[in-house]
């Protein structure tokens, strides 16, 4: 195909731990390009540069989102498992320290979990102060991540008192409450979020493989089977990645016989989401992406998703198109990465203006179209550095 070229030109590939990302041969590619940006983004203190907008007429509101601060160091990590560098490391130890000074803390007298705290004076928000299920989640991918590079310092006995708020969080069907917030007598349950479960599964999947305790596993596994029970039937499920990353991470680890049933209906549900994202997809999503209003962030979690789902998929017809799907959505990637100014490196929050005619049209949407997040560029560069896998494995 196309885009294979196209990519491995872009992209030069290398044996994790084999490459250095310092080798002026490898400045051009975009993966390098990105994690510069990265890099570059985060200061002295650890906190990142949370956006920026290309257009400098755009007045932009101090706000923060410690969840994508936390996604970001996942990023990273998966960047130096590919391209060690002092440098990166080095940003990957900043970045931790933000999270564990400025949002970890205790949940109340219980003595055995910890928390990842959304604060109104970090966040710059209104809201009250509230540990959300996905940013305790994330911040668990995130510190697990950082010890298994070996970026950072990081006590197992804290990554368990993570986990012990997730669980904390979890009702015995295996779902989860969305937040924690202390104002309002602790666990609410008003508001169920996308993708606090699959964040939360992931975070636990990952703390057994460096701590085999059989509740780690089940809870994720819980998480997992609930919201394949939950969807079944559903002719349209939502673009969840991060339970296809959970699941996929969940099943190359060694099975139990007599978990077969459990195990095959994480498959179903795999396929079910990967068909259900192909199907939506817009049909030249190489030049307007997923979602046909070239946003670029759910492009890139979308390939994050069905990158991780298409080693578990058996429907040779879907796994087919998943992998069409997957090559256009990284094309489409390769085209809208910033290549100067301010944003080089990054990605805008989407790749063009849309004209009034344009249902998605708003003139927020435009305004915001020059807008380089964090998040735009850990999602893009984590989809390209997981294709990058994908291409080695074959």
């Amino acid at each position: 195909m196309i885009i294979h070229a196209v990519i491995l030109v872009a992209l030069p590939l290398g044996l994790a731990g084999s490459v250095s990302a310092d080798d002026p041969d490898l400045h051009s590619s975009p993966v390098h390009e990105a994690t510069r940006y990265l890099i570059h983004a985060c200061d002295a203190t650890g906190q990142f540069r949370y956006r920026v907008n290309t257009d400098t007429s755009v007045h932009l509101t101090p706000k923060y989102n410690i969840l994508r601060h936390a996604g970001t160091i996942y990023s990273l990590c998966l960047y130096e498992d590919r391209y060690p560098t002092a440098l990166t490391r080095a940003t990957i130890a900043r970045a931790v320290g933000f999270l564990q000074r400025n949002a970890i803390g205790g949940v109340g007298s219980h003595t055995n979990r910890l928390a990842v705290w959304s604060r109104p004076e970090v966040n710059r928000g209104d809201g009250p102060l509230q540990a959300k299920l996905g940013g305790t989640g994330l911040g668990l991918v995130a510190l697990t991540s950082a010890r298994r590079v070996g970026a950072a310092e990081i006590e197992l006995d804290d990554l368990r008192k993570l986990a012990e708020f997730i669980c904390y969080m979890q009702k015995k069907d295996g779902r989860f409450i969305s937040k924690y917030i202390p104002s309002e007598g602790g666990r609410t349950d008003f508001w169920a979020s996308l993708y606090y479960p699959g964040e939360a599964a992931l975070g636990m999947i990952m703390l057994y493989e460096i701590d085999p305790n059989p509740k780690w596993l089940d809870s994720a596994m819980r998480a997992l089977l609930y919201l394949a029970k939950d969807r079944a039937g559903e002719a349209n499920l939502p673009p969840d990645h991060w339970t296809l990353l959970a699941t996929h991470r969940l099943l190359r680890l060694p099975r139990s016989w007599k978990m077969k049933r459990q195990y095959q209906l994480l498959e179903v549900h795999t396929s079910e989401l990967c068909q259900s994202i192909v199907a939506a997809r817009a049909s030249n999503t190489r030049t307007i992406g997923f979602t046909g209003d070239g946003r670029t962030c759910p492009t890139a979690t979308r390939l994050e998703g069905l990158i991780a789902a298409l080693p578990l998929l058996t429907d040779t017809v879907l796994r087919a198109r998943t992998q069409h799907a997957i090559e256009q959505g990284i094309e489409f990637l390769l085209k809208t990465q910033l290549r100067g100014g301010i944003g080089a490196g990054g990605w805008p929050r989407a790749a063009r203006i849309l004209p009034k005619t344009h249902s998605g049209y708003t003139r927020s949407f435009n305004r915001r179209s020059t807008e380089v997040r964090i998040d735009y560029v850990q999602h893009a560069m984590s989809a390209l550095l997981m294709y990058e896998a994908m291409q080695l494995d074959h």
